[in-house]
């Protein structure tokens, strides 16, 4: 991919004729072969005669980043996914260090966003992308197309991609006894009910989802969901050509009371879209206050795909019982403010299976929970700051249309931006400047102020 130059792309698009808009996916060209550290004690068994055996159900990017990792490592394993051409309705928007992290051709990404626009509830548009640098960019993918290619890497690695659906799970009788797996089988013939098919395996992986099936069957509880429901509308060539590079994002009662609405651009259509937590009942509604937003840019538009799917809003209770973890939204692993969880589901996968690999000595022992709970404790120790922040974020700016206006009105500070993108790019808590960190905070008041006064005079209106 690296002789690629950017000039033969339209966003990260080829040239290609107009009727043919999926990508061809490529095998990649080199792949990270990450040394795993062994943490795995000498007390679980050695395998005889056989490797380790894992099921990875579900084939997002989650499931797909976690059997890619197991079977590089010396792992049997067996990817379940009841859709093959599942496509969730989230923005798509994936940070760059994804790119790099796992190995992503230019061809499956739409469009590289270089410009933002923040939209208040007042259609006060603050443009951000001024301190991006030039090789950066947040890339737009289909998630159709993302989650294809990363099930048929894993399949190159050596997985099994089983076209199936989990209906159970019958647990160990003892302690390193095999996990008997129910789900059904379906040749991909339209009306297939499925074939009933049993397998052992030893631990298993949920990467199933916000409904997860996994998560049902190890009780990991109960958590808050927001509803994202997303139209993918065909625009005019002259009105795309205005989303070439550029994102766009509402925040407003009208749109959402405790989210936002987007318009992101795709390979040859912008996908619209909004959700909520709190009033899941009027979710059309805030879709229809989104694309009135928007009108004038989508005008003329034609919707051709509408799509809703729950999205969970913190992890859950229980993320890991003896031999089975979750990952991805199945975890709950997306970040409340600004809804993303493509990246974080892809890494705690791939982080999943490396403390099951290292476990296992690569698949020739068991692993038990301690193993698993290696995962878990690295994936904590990494990400919570990030998660914090945003669920502070939320709940201090998202909370009126007074504070979403002052929200909007600190986006327009380079600052903010600089830090805002750095740690989103490259996932991280980006450690800020002491006297510019004083100066935001002060002008952090000053705009909730401002939206405080605001609030009490519309009130009194």
């Amino acid at each position: 991919m690296a002789s690629i130059t950017l000039k033969s792309f339209i966003g990260l698009r080829r040239q290609s004729s107009p009727e043919n808009h999926r990508p061809t996916i490529a095998p990649p060209t080199h792949l990270h072969r990450r040394r795993l550290i062994t943490l795995a004690g000498k007390t679980s068994p050695k395998l005889s005669g056989r490797n380790l055996r894992v099921a990875v159900i579900g084939g997002g990017p989650a499931g797909g980043a976690a059997a890619e990792t197991l079977a590089k490592g010396g792992i049997e394993t067996i990817l379940i996914e009841r859709k093959m051409d599942n496509a969730k309705p989230c923005g798509g928007a994936i940070p760059l260090c994804m790119v790099g992290e796992f190995d992503l051709p230019l061809d499956i990404i739409d469009r590289r966003v270089t410009k933002m626009k923040m939209i208040s509830p007042s259609n006060v548009a603050v443009d951000i992308g001024r301190t991006l640098k030039p090789h950066e960019y947040i890339g737009m993918v289909r998630r159709e197309v993302l989650d294809a290619y990363l099930r048929e890497r894993a399949a190159g690695a050596g997985a099994s991609i089983v076209n199936g659906l989990f209906v159970k799970m019958d647990k160990p009788i003892d302690k390193y006894a095999p996990y008997v797996v129910h789900y059904n089988e379906y040749d991909g013939k339209a009306g297939s009910v499925g074939k009933k098919v049993t397998i052992e395996v030893d631990a298993i992986i949920g990467a199933d989802g916000a409904n997860s099936r996994v998560a049902k069957q190890i009780d990991a509880g109960d958590y808050e969901y927001a509803i994202a429901f997303q139209e993918r509308i065909k625009i005019p060539d002259d009105k795309m050509q205005y989303y070439e590079n550029l994102a766009e994002m509402y925040v407003g009662d009208d749109v959402s009371p405790d989210f936002y609405g987007w318009v992101f651009p795709k390979c040859d259509h912008v996908a619209v879209g909004t959700g909520t937590v709190t009033h899941k009942p009027d979710i059309k509604k805030f879709q229809l206050a989104t694309r009135l937003r928007a009108r004038d840019k989508i005008h003329g538009g034609k919707i051709i795909r509408v799509e809703a799917h729950p999205i969970p809003e913190h992890p859950r209770p229980r993320r890991l019982s003896n031999r089975v973890a979750l990952v991805g939204d199945a975890a709950g692993y997306v970040t409340k403010c600004s809804g993303e969880g493509i990246y974080f589901a892809a890494k705690s996968g791939r982080m999943c299976a490396e403390a099951i690999v290292a476990g296992s000595e690569n698949g020739t022992r068991m692993v038990d929970e301690a193993d698993l709970r290696n995962y878990l404790r690295e994936w904590d120790k990494t990400y919570w700051p990030t998660y914090k922040v945003l669920d502070i974020l939320q709940k201090v700016f998202y909370r009126s249309n007074p504070a979403r206006e002052a929200f909007v009105e600190m986006c327009a500070d380079e600052y903010v931006q600089k830090m805002t993108f750095d740690s989103y790019l490259y996932k991280t808590v980006v450690p800020g400047n002491p006297l510019d960190d004083l100066k935001l905070a002060v002008n952090t008041i000053g705009s909730l102020v401002r939206a405080n006064a605001l609030r009490n005079e519309m009130a009194k209106i």
